[in-house]
């Protein structure tokens, strides 16, 4: 399956009318936050109560968990690679450090998703392989955007940006102002400095 068939069945599974697309996006909201909550835990009948919708509704919409785990998991990276463009106005370092900021906060959502996705795909399944590319697409131009203002270093590539992310979102029990005070800590080590990196 090629990146634009995955990405034409994501969409395609988006309902077209109004009323449907709200209990939709209604459902989607539920179960992200349930997942982010309680992980492989959560039960749909908890999501469908949750999105104020009835469990029918939700398996219109979903046929199965998998379905849903699959739309809250693209649905997440639509909306951190759409937040990218939205930062095109601000100067690189701003851009780039709120891109960052909004990456740890997927990431920690894609954690509990990708674990119970693993179940039904493998790391190399069309949907993993297209998100990945939808990530590098759209953080790459700021990242080459902040390297080319030299405000960050010249010496990393996104995939370490996204690795040092992805260490900082798994830290186990850590509060989420911990969180950020770290990855404040990690782009300050990311900053361009003249005569070094």
């Amino acid at each position: 399956m090629t990146t634009s068939e995955v990405l034409d069945q994501a969409l395609s599974r988006k309902p077209k009318r109004a009323d449907a697309r709200r209990n939709y996006d209604k459902v989607v909201a539920a179960a992200r936050e349930a997942f982010a909550e309680r992980g492989d835990a959560t039960s749909l009948e908890e999501i469908a109560r949750r999105a104020g919708v009835g469990i029918g509704t939700l398996y219109r919409h979903f046929p199965n968990r998998q379905a849903l785990l699959e739309a809250v998991y693209v649905d997440e990276v639509e909306n951190l690679c759409r937040s990218a463009a939205e930062l095109d106005g601000l100067p690189p370092w701003d851009a780039f450090a709120a891109w960052v900021y909004r990456l740890v906060g997927y990431l920690a959502t894609k954690q509990a998703l990708a674990h119970e996705l693993l179940e039904y795909l493998d790391r190399d399944a069309p949907l993993f392989k297209t998100c990945r590319e939808w990530l590098v697409t759209s953080g790459q131009p700021l990242l080459e955007r902040a390297q080319e203002a030299q405000v960050v270093r010249a010496d990393t590539s996104l995939w370490d940006i996204i690795q040092m992310v992805g260490g900082i979102a798994k830290i186990p029990g850590a509060e989420p102002d911990q969180v950020e005070h770290i990855l404040t800590i990690a782009l300050d080590g990311l900053r361009y400095r003249p005569g070094g990196a």
